[in-house]
């Protein structure tokens, strides 16, 4: 079967998704009718918007009649936040279309080739090197999707050096998503969510480096262990008995053609390289330099095209390969759009209906009293939560950072610590949902079933989550900011 190239929406997450956010929008207007409706004073600090914690008072119930509920996400293109909107989702199309042309042409493929040839005969020194090549694409370019299509040639790899289809799903997609997770760069769920926090894109970044570098080192621990137990006793593997069978089901899989160098794709992968260079240095300048800052994501959307579509051309795939790409990715991130707007519209809803403070002074009051940091586990577990309804990242951020970063600003909670807490849990529950479809599409490429997937992880994710509290715990002491 033909897989389309980069970020491919499935038709049941899709409708699943646009159902749910469809009830909420009615819900949320349902609000409007039943909840009194309440205002706090906007003040400037340090020139930014924030909320007079002791200002909230009763108002009037402003005029929203029920029809407009049904055409909020076509309004909210035109409230205060519709040009943030329009911007985000062309960046989201402009990386999507780069990430798919590097999936169509090869050199994502040809990238992890260049690791399995420089690590060739050193079996865990190549299990450590192509899970953080996984881990970096996943924390700096977003990638996730498009790494379907190589976990049938890891678990090939994975054969071929005498472990299972879990070390091999573990070095590719389970990689992938801890770096997914650790977010870097990430420019899905990061960049998105920063850019509505109103946080200089990236910033921060010296405390996502280190995560990124401990859950590496939680997640290679974890993952060299398990391929040690299969190392000294076969039998050992959770699928032992189904292993013979999908050993000869997974023979035409030339693991091999990693071996082949190419010249072509050496020069596309060096040209891409000099994008994620400049890339980077968009990432440090940008809390420093406001003008740079102002406008870091659309250059970082262009830069990604750019760097995506040249790479494309010089790999040798050829022109006409490099445009169906390119289509393909837009193709695929064509449903998130519907997705965002409707997300958007339900925080538009709520404040059309003058009741978006109210819930905020209710949701507020029981953690002032608690502290920041059970508020930063709480928006933890909220993203945790939706994401076993919610799949697409970016449709996530729409719906929850419109509520989280005022409610962070009421109870001293620094937005950047709200981001992270939010990439956080959007991110690591990824593969431990089985309403997710990517998960369940890997799962299918093998002959393991999710309740053993389940338990082969269970001990990962605990790790991942003891961690990622401790981290929110240091967020949260150190006022992690800017701001």
């Amino acid at each position: 079967m033909q897989q389309k190239a980069g970020a491919q929406i499935s038709q049941r997450a899709f409708i699943q998704s646009l159902v749910i956010l469809f009830v909420l929008m009615m819900i949320a207007g349902i609000l409007t009718l039943v909840i009194p409706a309440g205002q706090y004073t906007r003040i400037e600090v340090d020139g930014r918007e924030t909320i007079d914690p002791a200002s909230y008072r009763i108002i009037e119930r402003p005029d929203y009649p029920v029809w407009r509920w049904f055409i909020a996400p076509i309004e909210v293109l035109g409230s205060e936040s519709g040009l943030t909107i329009i911007v985000i989702i062309v960046v989201l199309f402009f990386a999507g279309g780069a990430f798919a042309v590097l999936d169509k042409t090869g050199t994502i493929r040809s990238f992890i080739g260049r690791i399995v040839r420089r690590f060739q005969g050193r079996k865990y020194a190549l299990l450590l090197a192509i899970s953080f090549a996984f881990m970096f694409l996943g924390a700096t370019l977003g990638t996730f999707e498009e790494v379907v299509l190589l976990v049938p040639v890891m678990i090939a790899l994975s054969y071929s050096l005498g472990w299972d289809a879990l070390v091999g799903l573990g070095m590719s997609i389970l990689a992938t998503n801890m770096g997914f997770s650790a977010a870097i760069a990430n420019p899905y769920t990061l960049g998105v969510s920063q850019q509505l926090a109103g946080l200089p894109l990236f910033s921060g970044a010296w405390l996502r480096v280190i995560i990124f570098l401990v859950i590496y080192a939680i997640f290679v621990a974890f993952l060299s262990a398990y391929a040690r137990k299969i190392d000294r006793d076969p039998r050992a593997s959770l699928v032992h008995g189904e292993d013979s069978a999908e050993r000869e089901k997974y023979k035409h899989v030339e693991s091999s053609t990693f071996v082949e160098e190419n010249s072509k794709q050496n020069r596309a992968m060096s040209f891409f390289g000099l994008f994620l260079l400049l890339i980077l240095v968009m990432m440090l300048a940008g809390p420093f330099v406001p003008a740079i800052s102002d406008y870091a994501l659309p250059i970082v959307g262009i830069l990604f095209l750019i760097g995506g579509l040249g790479a494309g051309f010089l790999s040798g795939a050829g022109g006409k390969t490099v445009w169906r790409g390119l289509v393909e990715g837009l193709g695929g991130l064509a449903p998130s759009v519907p997705l965002i707007l409707m997300a958007a519209s339900i925080r538009f809803i709520i404040d059309s209906g003058g009741v978006t403070d109210t819930i905020l002074h209710a949701a507020a009051e029981p953690f002032t009293n608690l502290g920041a940091f059970p508020a930063a586990l709480v928006i933890y577990a909220l993203a945790l939560g939706i994401e076993f309804f919610i799949a697409s990242g970016s449709a996530k951020a729409f719906l929850m950072m419109p509520i989280i970063l005022p409610l962070a600003d009421l109870i001293g909670v620094t937005r950047q610590t709200a981001v992270l807490a939010y990439i956080f849990g959007d991110g690591f529950s990824n593969l431990a949902y089985p309403t997710n479809p990517v998960l369940l599409i890997c799962l299918g490429l093998t002959i393991v079933s999710y309740p053993k997937w389940l338990r082969w992880t269970a001990k990962l994710w605990l790790w991942v989550i003891l961690a990622t509290i401790a981290f929110l715990g240091i967020a949260v002491a150190i006022n992690y900011g800017p701001f």
